[in-house]
């Protein structure tokens, strides 16, 4: 990390250059002898960066400390006292004051440096990596930083060894179990269509649940440009009547390998199930696998494929294989935003070809942070799926289907509680089926603490 020690000499200079290489701090002019004198807060400001300028930390700490109680100044006093405290050891302190400047203004871009640097020092690679990401986006950086930028981020990708986000709190969802909304279905025998009423058990039910979920990965490089992956992710719902409680899991594991400094290709073994209820619905047994490439400093794109095996002790005509392609691409649009975009084709085919299927998509996303401290995410996706037979008790058609899903996100991590910070959800989607059966509209909110390492 050469480079990144010369991004720091650098953004040193910018925070302290009205400070001359020769200047002398008022302090040295008091020799064997007790000073008093009066300083404006800018006189107060210019010694202090004398003595930072010279590395003169435990001298400059009681003066920056004074600083504080200057409005106009508030952002030196951060910067500064961020500063000391990074080139001090206390990493944690200055990552404080570097998040405090970058909640009131997210463009502070070598404030925003200085944070990926000391996020990378504590060993917090992945938000170190997005701290970076976001700062390259600055089209005002001299050359030499934005080479700093790039090195930087390569290191940070071959040498990551683990991520875990963690998040729990409590869902309001109008439909957990996800049925339909219409009071009956009409069912087909032979030439007469009869209408029968649905039980209160077979249409969409609201509850609230209080929920967990963990996102956890780790890489281990083993020579070269191969890395070995480890991924495990798991979410679990509890509602008050068990039979809605929903669990699922999935472990991953394979190899990375670096084509090159921009190209990444991934290959991974890879098994999930679902209990619904008391009831394990799915078990699967699959590979997946992808390359990502940067296509600049502020974009990149992504392809993945997954192809599983399913079996599903619940109702055997669910087994089968389920493959999905996925495309996406991803830019930095601002600062503190980034935005994306894609599109999948799914293919279920199952023992049964009623629930067969090819489903077509496209999703897109945007989010990033805004000033005081939130962060805010909007997303969604809509679909076309089309199903390989039709369900002859209810239709002599196959059924088709349109998807649409939205969802919102708002957290503030300027509050934390042990490194947990708020995050408010909501999601919403809907089924419109040519089998009224399958149709149906869900609305869930989700009010969490979160916290990302």
């Amino acid at each position: 990390m050469m480079r990144g020690t010369a991004a720091a000499a650098l953004l040193a200079a910018a925070a302290l250059a009205p400070c001359g290489a020769g200047a002398q701090a008022l302090i040295d002019q008091c020799v064997a002898q007790t000073c008093k004198a009066r300083l404006t807060p800018a006189e107060l400001l210019d010694e202090v960066q004398k003595l930072v300028a010279a590395k003169r930390y435990s001298e400059a700490k009681p003066m920056v400390e004074a600083l504080a109680g200057v409005p106009q100044l508030t952002f030196h006093y951060r910067f500064l006292a961020g500063y000391i405290a990074e080139q001090t050891g206390d990493l944690p302190r200055a990552a404080e004051m570097f998040r405090a400047i970058l909640v009131d203004d997210p463009r502070q871009t070598r404030v925003r440096l200085e944070l990926a640097r000391t996020l990378f020092a504590m060993g917090h690679a992945q938000s170190a990596d997005r701290e970076f990401r976001l700062a390259a986006e600055d089209r005002d950086l001299p050359p030499e930083v934005a080479r700093t930028i790039r090195l930087a981020r390569n290191v940070i990708r071959s040498k990551r060894a683990w991520t875990l986000n963690l998040d729990a709190g409590f869902a309001p969802d109008t439909n957990i179990n996800n049925a339909t909304g219409a009071d009956s279905v009409t069912v087909l025998f032979g030439p007469l269509a009869i209408p029968l009423a649905l039980s209160p058990d077979a249409r969409a039910r609201s509850g609230t649940g209080h929920f967990a979920t963990i996102e956890s990965g780790v890489k281990l490089p083993v020579g070269g440009d191969v890395s070995l992956l480890g991924d495990f992710d798991a979410a679990k719902t509890v509602y008050g009547d068990s039979r809605f409680n929903d669990f699922s899991y999935e472990l991953a594991g394979g190899a990375e390998v670096a084509l090159n400094q921009s190209l990444r290709v991934r290959m991974q073994a890879v098994g999930a199930d679902r209990v619904f209820g008391q009831h394990l619905i799915t078990r699967q047994v699959g590979m997946k696998g992808g390359l990502e490439a940067d296509v600049s400093d502020a974009s990149r794109v992504g392809l993945q494929l997954d192809v599983r095996h399913t079996a599903s002790p619940f109702d055997n005509n669910y087994n089968g294989w389920q493959s999905g392609l996925y495309a996406t691409y991803e830019r930095v649009v601002a600062r503190s935003i980034v935005t994306s975009g894609g599109v999948f084709l799914r293919r279920d085919a199952f023992r049964a070809k009623a629930y067969s299927s090819v489903e077509l998509g496209m999703i897109a996303g945007i989010g990033g942070e805004l000033p005081a401290g939130f962060n805010v995410g909007l997303g969604g996706s809509f679909s076309r799926a089309l199903y390989d037979a039709p369900l002859p008790i209810f239709s002599t058609d196959p059924r088709h289907d349109w998807r649409f899903s939205l969802r919102a996100t708002v957290g503030n991590r300027a509050f934390a509680w042990l490194g947990f910070s708020p995050t408010i959800g909501v999601s919403w989607s809907r089924m419109d089926s040519t089998l009224p059966l399958y149709a149906n509209n869900r609305t869930r909110l989700r009010f969490a603490l979160a916290r990302y390492f």
